[in-house]
């Protein structure tokens, strides 16, 4: 699904951020993205989401070169991909439900299609009185549940997570991972940045750990 050989990417005229990245991603893999603060995690999930492309190496992702690919074909790519960023990235004036929907009705379908599919999942989520809210009024947890909603809904061919359980409380954390997991099962690969060592502990998930711009590998 995803293949990386011998990335390497910098900011300006600046150092390299990440140095000599080669690995792969399998259909249907779970795995998890750590390390210290400033390591390149970000970096390389922008990288993943083709926000950035790499200063040298090769990108391959659902079998296309992405260096060659023009930029509408990179948006169809992205259709395939569902993130979750730190900063949320909700539309503060669309409503929580219309914020998750968003992905469905850019793929083209009426919301008589998936208006109670929208509702299940904001309900699951702990956030089923607050579908018509607007994001100012949401607390930060109660954000993050949405932007996750939101990243899901489509089920997409490849997820990225950049701590997406980091203003949640453990018990929500727990749930909000085991969804990841059921996705997971259904045939959707899971990238999951995170701190939380003792979260990762609980499964058994490939590890991918970034030091001063390089990756190793922990199967």
């Amino acid at each position: 699904m995803v293949r990386f050989e011998n990335v390497g990417l910098r900011y300006g005229l600046g150092p390299e951020v990440l140095r000599d990245l080669t690995f792969h991603i399998e259909p249907h893999s779970f795995q998890f993205l750590t390390g210290p603060s400033g390591a390149g995690k970000s970096s390389l999930l922008r990288l993943l989401f083709l926000a950035l492309k790499p200063t040298r190496g090769l990108i391959t992702l659902f079998g296309q070169d992405v260096a060659t690919l023009p930029r509408d074909k990179l948006a169809v790519l992205r259709r395939r991909i569902g993130v979750v960023f730190q900063d949320f990235r909700l539309l503060d004036h669309l409503t929580t439900f219309d914020n998750v929907a968003l992905p469905l009705r850019i793929l083209g379908r009426e919301e008589a299609t998936y208006r109670d599919e929208v509702a299940e999942l904001l309900d699951w989520v702990g956030l089923g009185e607050r579908l018509w809210s607007l994001p100012p009024v949401l607390s930060g947890g109660e954000k993050q549940r949405a932007a996750i909603a939101r990243a899901v809904i489509a089920r997409p061919q490849l997820l990225l997570a950049d701590e997406p359980t980091g203003n949640v409380d453990p018990s929500l954390a727990q749930r909000l991972l085991r969804l990841f997991v059921e996705l997971n099962k259904s045939g959707t690969s899971i990238v999951i940045a995170t701190h939380d060592i003792a979260l990762m502990d609980q499964y058994d998930a490939r590890r991918l750990v970034l030091h001063d711009g390089r990756l190793h590998i922990y199967e």
